[in-house]
């Protein structure tokens, strides 16, 4: 278990998913509890989420061992009336209404982590954190953090909020964090819940594809690199992807995206042999990624 930043909260280095349950009761029942009982503890919704049956689904399913998990969940993406599509809300007033929404659909009297679903430089950041601090005070929720990637909106809130974790994503093809977001948050006490590390499936075999600003040679080089690293150290490439990740001090775990039974069984495994690549490895593997930056919201 790793502590999430500056929190009581102890989380495994590998988490669940929840965006990508179906809506089959036995199904998403069965991969929920079973991820529970292997050991991994940390479970991420949305009330985005099919428009808010991914947390009752969630929360359904979690309440007999509520006591023994730790439900993050998130909020500031409003949907239309007409259900076509979402705006960002991230008032004061919407949080509020949306965190006891979220606290019914997920049959608790409390959130472990509840988070800010995005965020722009242009909000009214401090009366989004006030949001956040009157929940806490409240005991409606625990702790609070962001799921951003933008760094002048993550500099904000390192300066001005009681943050103790920021959802991002980060990956072999994606390690734009590095060139300062992820050493900010870890000089700072603040963890960084990771997405994104198998990068679509990608790194794992899935057929190359053209991901992020890498054409598909790009990738599928990358991934022949990480395969050949897993192979080399006796990792699958699921094992390698996440070690990868892992390396960085800044990162508590990473959320994969589960929704098959074939999937959690390889996050088990993960877990059991969560081992972080060596920084040699690490150099291998960016110079197989060509480097870029953020270039907007900088």
């Amino acid at each position: 278990m790793n502590p999430l930043g500056k929190s009581d909260l102890q989380v495994s280095p590998v988490s669940f998913g929840c965006m990508s349950l179906g809506e089959n009761a036995a199904q998403y029942k069965d991969l929920l509890r079973k991820a529970a009982e292997a050991g991994i503890n940390y479970f991420d919704t949305a009330d985005l989420y099919q428009k808010g049956l991914n947390e009752l689904y969630v929360g359904e399913t979690l309440k007999p061992i509520r006591k023994d998990v730790i439900i993050a969940t998130k909020a500031g993406n409003q949907w239309r009336p007409d259900g076509t599509g979402w705006d960002w809300n991230p008032s004061k007033e919407y949080i509020l209404k949306c965190a006891e929404q979220s606290l019914r659909r997920l049959k608790t009297d409390y959130i472990d982590l509840y988070q800010l679903h995005g965020g722009t430089i242009d909000d009214p950041i401090d009366e989004t954190i006030e949001a956040f601090e009157l929940l806490k005070q409240q005991g409606k929720i625990r702790w609070y953090g962001i799921s951003s990637i933008r760094p002048n909106v993550i500099r904000e809130y390192v300066k001005r909020s009681n943050i103790v974790s920021v959802m991002m994503q980060y990956s072999v093809l994606d390690h734009r964090p590095e060139e300062e977001v992820l050493d900010l948050l870890h000089q700072h006490g603040i963890s960084v819940v990771c997405r994104g590390a198998v990068a679509q499936g990608l790194l794992l075999g899935k057929s190359a594809a053209n991901y992020l600003q890498f054409t598909d040679g790009e990738v599928t080089r990358a991934a022949k690199t990480l395969a050949k690293i897993a192979d080399e150290s006796g990792l699958s490439k699921l094992e390698a992807a996440l070690g990868y990740v892992w390396a960085h001090p800044a990162v508590a775990t990473a959320a994969l995206g589960i929704r098959t039974s074939a999937q959690l069984d390889d996050a088990i495994l993960a877990l059991r042999n969560a081992t972080p690549l060596s920084d040699i490895q690490r150099t291998v593997l960016r110079k197989a990624v060509r480097s870029f930056h953020y270039e907007a919201h900088r």
